[in-house]
């Protein structure tokens, strides 16, 4: 009892720097954007009115979810059978594979982005070569639209998708796969009834993750999408820069922090759900 007391005051301890740092720098903030957002230019909710009674401000919300959700999902259906192979895989493989996800972590987004720019313009590589190939007659239109941002940040948040998928998969228990196996059914069945069950945290976890991340994104967007694509995180930055309206860039922050929540509390509610099944 004295150890486990000792071990969790040391715990404890040892988290102080952690809070004195987030205190500044994060809540602070937070608060302060909070606050400005209710209290400017008048207090009350006139700055939250005016986004939902915007049409243009509507517009870009949901063009943000749009985005955001199908980025997501396109991120699991890459990631989820990548993460698996990754799951099965050990030594070198595993490494080389380990290698390719981590990789671009140590690549400035920018970078990133003026990449894929390069590859997908009219005269970029990949016309090139489907014109080349005879695929196409003339060039497509790969950027400054929504196709070119669902590429670039699918290539940019995929690693976010496979990592929490791996960590679930390299942890469950295959005996439940071999008894189904065993007892005839087939990969479909053993798939869909066993396998996907038992990763649906891995699944919840990267799904939250990419979401909420997509949701604030702004160098992708802002550098492949066109005006007819805007996400909240332009929106924000133009009110900032451009019109100098802060309180009404403290409510869209708000508004974006606020749907976060709810989705983090949603991730909570079936995180507990699952497990009092279980």
């Amino acid at each position: 009892m004295s150890k486990a007391w000792s071990l969790e005051k040391g715990y404890r301890i040892l988290s102080l720097p952690v809070l004195l740092f987030l205190g500044p720098a994060f809540l602070l903030p937070l608060i302060v954007v909070v606050v400005r957002s209710f209290a400017e230019p008048t207090l009350g909710l006139e700055n939250y009115v005016y986004i939902f009674t915007s049409r243009a401000h509507i517009v870009v919300l949901i063009n943000t979810f749009r985005t955001a959700f199908t980025v997501t999902v396109v991120t699991l259906l890459l990631g989820y059978p990548f993460a698996y192979l990754m799951s099965r895989a050990s030594g070198l493989k595993l490494n080389m594979m380990l290698a390719l996800v981590m990789i671009p972590f140590w690549t400035s987004v920018i970078i990133r982005t003026y990449a894929w720019i390069s590859l997908l313009q009219q005269r970029g590589l990949v016309n090139n070569f489907l014109v080349h190939m005879g695929i196409i007659d003339a060039p497509l239109r790969l950027l400054n639209n929504q196709l070119g941002v669902h590429i670039g940040m699918v290539q940019i948040l995929l690693p976010l998708m496979i990592l929490p998928l791996l960590s679930t998969m390299r942890q469950l228990d295959m005996t439940k796969v071999q008894a189904a196996e065993i007892i005839g059914a087939n990969p479909l069945q053993v798939f869909y009834y066993v396998y996907l069950p038992m990763t649906l945290p891995g699944v919840f976890a990267g799904f939250l993750l990419v979401f909420i991340t997509a949701l604030g994104f702004y160098v992708t967007p802002a550098l492949m999408g066109g005006s007819r694509d805007a996400m909240v995180s332009m929106l924000i930055e133009q009110h900032v820069r451009k019109t100098l309206n802060w309180p009404l860039a403290s409510a869209l922050s708000a508004t974006l922090l606020f749907m976060a929540g709810i989705l983090f509390v949603i991730y909570e509610r079936l995180t507990v759900q699952r497990s009092n099944r279980v």
